[in-house]
């Protein structure tokens, strides 16, 4: 037994080295993600170029749209790219600053892991530091009145004032409330759903001015009525039909042959189909409507039929642009002509109207009454404007949903994680054992985002921190943080910068879960074949020879 054991020794410290190199190269990986991006944070940040596989050219400072565009080979470097991803899925905001956060977190646990330290105990601590620090938040948040629309401006322009468009003014932050209050729906027991994907369309129209971007009550969509000369581009309160289904002669679902053996039959055949779509069309007809939409194709004859009773018609629309147009005007989408009642005919809409912008026509549903599905309409001088316009305004809406379904602030500026960090410091001393250390550091952790602000404010980072730490001492002034505009240390409250409680929250926990997820990986193996080098392809390997043994290890093929 003896003459064992300093090999299993061996193996032992072989294995704890080649799962310290592992958990160096993921930390690595992590941190240099982090500083693509540490440059973006903040109101006076840095914009990045990038060039798209397509070739294209995207100019933003968002966080998630950087990231999306770059091409690492690390794992761990991809892991920490879904986390922006998550979180601009889940919340819309925060995304550079879960990516600064999780970096930081992965960072101090480096001096650990060199010491020995069992990532398991450092993810312990962690654990316990993210539960501490979401109870901080609670403590500290303030609720705020949804219906008061002042307090919601003030706190979606702090939440874009990082954005590109921040130099408009209240412009993104205005659209953004009208279009998420336009689409909430009261759930009862004071919740409310806002669907951004569903309901809120952003149309993106080159030409005239941004201050031309508006929110229409109702909805626009990028198509002409089928016959312009017969029909009617314009129509006041509108009887508006949706169906799902075509307007011509039903085709069989396989191929069919008929076999004709007169010449009349052929004249029966044709006028078959005329009745059946007169028929159709007279079903539809009977509700006196003043346009009919449909997802599928509509024929000459049905559009005959349609502009000889004053009826506009529009084909071929996306599905989800009926849904929106059904949530607009009260309509309901309807598979069957047979099968309409008057409930499924929309009424609640005030105007139809046909613009054209550029080469191109756009059909308007406005004027609605109490419209749960909106279009936002951005004008702009270019594309690569609007784009970042689009990605702006997402984000504001986001906020603005995140404040509607959780009403509670939290100051913004650093004050959030420097209090968490004052609060975690002095826990610390009350915890017993190996945790402290790791439950320590990641209270300092927390300091990367004021310290990332500071720095691309162009302030002195080290005197800067230390003020602001002397301000949190004790946990006080939980409400001062930095002005990132003008690097003055101020109350957040007088400067109305605050941020979401739904965000800080999903901030913290997405980036502490992911720096744990990424200490207890020991080992990376790769499952994607090598590629051979050239000329040791397949023709350049030996034959081989098969063996009468090989002969009984064949799989037999059934008969």
């Amino acid at each position: 037994m003896a003459l064992h054991a300093p090999v299993l020794v061996l193996k032992d410290s072989l294995k704890r080295e080649s799962g310290a190199r592992v958990h160096h190269a993921n930390i690595q990986a992590a941190k240099a993600v982090a500083d693509i991006i540490r440059t973006t944070l903040g109101p006076r940040s840095m914009l990045k170029m990038l060039l798209d596989a397509g070739g294209g050219i995207v100019v933003t400072n968002d966080g998630n749209a950087i990231l999306r565009e770059l091409d690492l080979a690390h794992p761990a470097a991809k892991s920490m790219i879904e986390l922006s991803r998550t979180q601009d899925e889940e919340v819309g905001d925060g995304t550079t600053s879960v990516i600064v956060l999780a970096g930081e977190m992965l960072h101090v646990a480096q001096a650990f892991i060199d010491k020995n330290y069992h990532p398991t105990v450092i993810c312990r601590a962690y654990t316990k530091a993210l539960e501490d620090a979401v109870a901080v938040l609670d403590k500290i948040a303030m609720s705020v009145d949804v219906n008061d629309r002042g307090t919601m401006l003030g706190l979606v322009k702090s939440c874009i004032s990082t954005k590109f468009t921040s130099q408009f003014g209240d412009l993104i932050a205005d659209l953004a409330i009208d279009a998420t209050t336009t689409v909430g729906v009261d759930l009862g027991q004071g919740i409310r759903e806002v669907d951004i994907k569903k309901y809120i369309k952003v149309e993106k129209v080159p030409g005239g001015q941004l201050e031309d971007s508006n929110v229409l009550k109702g909805v626009m969509i990028n198509k002409d009525v089928v016959a312009p000369g017969k029909m009617r581009r314009k129509i006041v309160n509108p009887r508006i039909i949706l169906l799902d289904c075509p307007l011509e002669y039903k085709k069989g679902e396989n191929q069919t042959n008929a076999e004709l053996m007169k010449e009349e039959d052929w004249e029966v055949l044709l006028k078959m189909e005329e009745e059946y779509i007169e028929n159709i069309c007279a079903q539809i007809l009977k509700f006196k409507p003043d346009l009919v939409i449909t997802e599928k194709g509509l024929s000459d004859l049905a559009c005959h039929f349609l502009s000889k009773a004053g009826v506009s018609a529009i084909r071929r629309l996306r599905k989800t642009d009926n849904n929106r147009i059904a949530k607009a005007c009260g309509a309901t989408i309807v598979n069957r002509p047979e099968e309409l009642q008057e409930s499924d005919v929309g009424t609640r809409a005030g105007l139809f109207e046909v613009k054209k912008f550029g080469d191109e026509f756009f059909s308007f549903i406005v004027d609605c009454k109490e419209p749960k599905a909106c279009t936002v309409l951005l004008r702009g001088a270019s594309k690569d404007l609007l784009n970042e316009v689009e990605r702006n305004l997402q984000d504001a809406m986001s906020v603005a949903r995140n404040i509607l379904k959780n009403p509670k602030l939290l100051p913004g500026g650093g004050a959030t994680e420097l209090t968490v960090s004052a609060s975690l410091k002095q826990k610390s001393s009350s915890i017993e054992g190996i945790e402290k250390w790791p439950y320590e550091a990641a209270a300092l952790a927390f300091e990367a985002i004021p310290r990332t602000l500071a720095q691309n404010c162009g302030l002195n980072v080290i005197r800067t921190m230390t003020q602001l730490q002397g301000k949190h001492a004790n946990a006080e002034n939980a409400w001062v943080g930095i002005d990132g505009s003008t690097g003055e240390i101020v109350d957040m409250k007088d400067r109305k910068i605050w941020d979401s409680y739904n965000v800080k929250a999903q901030t913290f926990k997405t980036a502490i879960e992911a720096a744990c997820m990424l200490l207890r990986i020991d080992d990376i193996v790769s499952g994607i074949k090598k590629k051979q080098p050239p000329g040791s392809g397949p023709s350049q390997q030996k034959p081989t020879i098969e063996t009468e043994g090989d002969a009984d290890n064949e799989q037999m093929i059934p008969e």
